[in-house]
């Protein structure tokens, strides 16, 4: 089986790596808070010090990390991955980043005989734990049949959109989707205590019907009960709303939704908000 190098073990990426592993992959890790990849070290993955060691040793080299900044220094810097995994190696880059970055990363890669994916997922915590992750993938189509064994270790609705890039772009669909869809459940719920009912019946309510969504059903109940430990942070949902709102921009769009939603969530996160989970959101209204 091809050698799998992991980049990033933090709340997706653990459980991702974890999946791989469980298939079978031989998987070496590297991680910049090392403590977080222990229990993938005690299941048999290999650690490295840093990206490039991660390249040299791999078929395949996994990332997930934080933001576009992080993205380009682990593909591009010159003790990045690009710099030194084999010619004929793939590189898949899990994060949700910008769609233009993809693109560059990918003629980069192209130019050293490497194979560049970009593949955001989404599906929160639980999808990374259970493995049912949406994966949204951009690229080249042979690179895609060559990845799909390991996507399918780590999600259940796995779509190659089109070519470097296409995948980010659909990740930006998704988050616009959810954005201005957590501020109507949000309210919903605000609205619901104001009347005087119960938030959670409300949600067992209306979950099934028009108003039914994957927010609604999955983190509201965690809102409700003052849980608003990260599925997925404010913090990253700030970014890729502002990556969303740049790309609307290059493409002449005006998105008020998107742009009310990237506005009160960028508020919780100056409020030091950033670490918590989405469904914080909630938190905003309770405190009117």
């Amino acid at each position: 089986m091809e050698r799998i190098g992991f980049i990033g073990t933090g709340v997706m990426g653990l459980p991702m790596a974890g999946h791989l592993l469980d298939a079978g992959y031989p998987l070496g890790v590297f991680n910049r808070t090392p403590e977080r990849a222990a229990p993938l070290l005690e299941r048999g993955a290999v650690w490295h010090d840093d990206p490039a060691s991660v390249a040299s040793a791999s078929d395949v080299v996994v990332t997930i990390v934080g933001f576009p900044a992080d993205v380009e220094e682990v593909y591009l810097g010159g003790g990045g991955v690009l710099a030194h995994a084999a010619e004929g190696a793939l590189a898949i880059d899990m994060t949700t980043s910008s769609p233009l970055l993809a693109r560059r990363i990918a003629e980069a890669g192209e130019e050293r005989g490497v194979a560049v994916l970009d593949a955001p997922v989404s599906g929160g915590d639980t999808g990374a734990r259970n493995g049912t992750l949406a994966i949204m993938v951009g690229g080249d189509e042979d690179a895609f049949g060559r990845a799909l064994p390991l996507f399918e270790a780590m999600g259940s609705n796995i779509t190659r959109l089109g070519g470097p890039g296409a995948g980010q772009y659909t990740k930006m669909c998704n988050q616009i989707a959810i954005a201005s869809g957590m501020v109507g459940v949000c309210e919903s719920m605000h609205y619901a205590r104001a009347a005087g009912l119960d938030p959670a019946r409300v949600v067992e309510t209306i979950e099934k019907g028009a108003a039914g969504s994957w927010s609604l059903s999955n983190l509201m109940p965690r809102a409700i009960a003052g849980d608003f430990a990260p599925g997925f942070k404010i913090k990253h949902f700030v970014k890729d709303l502002r990556i969303a709102l740049d790309s609307a921009v290059e493409m002449g769009l005006d998105l008020p939704g998107l742009t009310m939603a990237h506005a009160l969530y960028a508020a919780l996160e100056a409020a030091g908000e950033g670490e918590d989970g989405t469904q914080a959101l909630l938190r905003r209204y309770e405190q009117e």
